[in-house]
């Protein structure tokens, strides 16, 4: 039971880190149409998300590639050591010729590990 909270709390506190300041980011892309790859966009989100709170890379999954258009939106998972989850909308903010930059927001809600 300890550990479920203590992990839930760590989870909280990278969700609070992004929900309180915010983070961006971008991906330069070599494709005519320009897209980011669902791997390479979870592995983009983790690597911001844990500069952003200071806390170790986590498990950040995207079901789907980004396309490069602006307002585009995809949502991704965090998942936590204990399987608790909180949603994350990926949003396109702008495109230059290969480089695309995007917002990530995560959800105010955690949702628990299933039992």
């Amino acid at each position: 039971m300890t550990r479920t909270v203590a992990t839930t709390l760590s989870l909280s506190a990278v969700v609070a880190g992004v929900l309180v300041s915010g983070c961006s980011a971008s991906v330069h892309v070599g494709k005519t149409e320009p897209k980011v790859s669902a791997g390479k966009l979870g592995d983009t989100v983790a690597e911001r998300l844990a500069a952003q709170t200071g806390r170790p890379k986590p498990d950040v999954s995207c079901p789907e590639d980004l396309p490069g258009k602006v307002g585009t939106k995809t949502r991704c998972t965090l998942t936590a050591d204990d399987k608790s989850t909180v949603g994350i909308t990926v949003t396109v903010t702008s495109v230059k010729g290969s480089q695309i930059n995007f917002d990530i927001k995560a959800d105010n809600k955690v949702t628990p590990a299933p039992r």
